[in-house]
């Protein structure tokens, strides 16, 4: 996330809005400092309704409400939990994201340990 962009969150922050809507804010930014904008902003809009789009599973991980959209069409709906139970498009999008981040890890620390 730019410098601009985040000025610009700011200022809508700052406005205290009842609904508040962000389509990919933290799609370009490190899972790190997208969890840690991600705390901030539960804090700072606990009270407000906030719609998040995005594809990062980690962004919506927390939310109340996940809705599955494929195609232009709702598939799944429910929350985090409810949908890993379902087993369906949420669930396997979710263990593949997260096996495939596990393996990121693993690659990065395996660099890092033989090029020592």
């Amino acid at each position: 996330m730019g410098q601009r962009q985040l000025v610009t969150l700011l200022r809508v922050l700052v406005q205290k809005p009842a609904i508040f809507v962000l389509d990919e804010a933290t799609a370009s930014i490190d899972p790190f400092t997208e969890w840690q904008i991600q705390q901030a902003l539960n804090l700072i809009l606990a009270e407000a309704t906030s719609i998040l789009i995005a594809h990062r599973l980690s962004t919506v991980k927390a939310a109340d409400r996940i809705i599955v959209i494929e195609k232009g069409k709702i598939i799944e709906e429910g929350d985090h939990d409810g949908l890993l139970l379902k087993g369906g498009h949420y669930a396997t999008l979710y263990n593949t994201y997260f096996r495939h981040q596990s393996l990121a890890y693993v690659e990065q620390a395996r660099e890092l340990v033989e090029g020592d």
